[in-house]
């Protein structure tokens, strides 16, 4: 998935109010960006850091940048943008780039289910059991290597497993699908010490039939694309 608008580099002064961000460009001008993360940005919001950010000429937006890329300065990135993975994973499943679903005739995003929930991709084919699908996108890193989720606490998240669970009791499949947006990442795990309520959830959604998985990404200030797989410690 490639942006839409080239990115331009900038350091960041401050994030606040979760969904801004104040930032100086190469020129010297200070803009506000776009942050479409709900998250904390563990050790990836502090003063200073080089970030890559998308610009707009589009009348009905108010910011006129988006907050896109930090770029760790080691050859490594990662993408903080929430919107990109189901985007980038779209993409992937439609070219069947992604074997565990490429048998699948028909897919859909964002289709009700559960609990006024909705899932990210339902996919579909003749003879098959319907394979529920939601979607997690990993930013955090504490310890080298290893990404982990969630960066905060979500009951929205542990709504999600039970869904799935759901689902599996139906006779359907389910799956949560981690996808990493760093590139230092080899291993996932769940940060229990963050949210225990929602490791728990995830063990008893493993235990129920729900398929944990991840997915690596290549990262470049041209785009976002689907990698390989990666190991999931639970």
């Amino acid at each position: 998935m490639r942006f839409s608008t080239p990115l331009i580099p900038a350091r960041l002064i401050r994030r606040y109010k979760r969904f801004l961000a104040d930032c100086r460009l190469d020129d010297g001008s200070e803009v506000t960006a776009h942050c479409a993360n709900p998250g904390s940005m563990m050790g990836l919001a502090d003063p200073g850091t080089l970030i890559w950010v998308e610009p707009n000429d589009d009348p009905k937006k108010k910011l006129k940048y988006g907050w896109r890329l930090v770029d760790h300065e080691n050859g490594h990135f990662t993408g903080v943008d929430t919107s990109v993975p189901n985007r980038a994973l779209g993409a992937a499943f439609r070219n069947r780039e992604v074997v565990d679903f490429a048998a699948y005739d028909t897919l859909r995003p964002e289709v009700p289910y559960g609990d006024k929930s909705r899932v990210d991709f339902l996919f579909s084919g003749a003879g098959r059991p319907d394979i529920y699908v939601e979607v997690k996108s990993v930013t955090l890193c504490r310890t080298k290597g290893l990404a982990e989720f969630p960066d905060s606490v979500t009951a929205r998240g542990a709504k999600h497993l039970r869904d799935l669970s759901a689902e599996v009791a139906r006779g359907n499949e389910a799956t949560l699908l981690f996808l990493v947006q760093r590139t230092d990442a080899a291993l996932v795990a769940v940060a229990a010490d963050i949210d225990p309520t929602y490791a728990r959830a995830l063990h008893d959604a493993r235990s129920a039939g729900v398929r944990i998985m991840a997915l690596g990404t290549r990262i470049t200030p041209e785009g976002v694309w689907i990698g390989d797989p990666l190991p999931v410690r639970v």
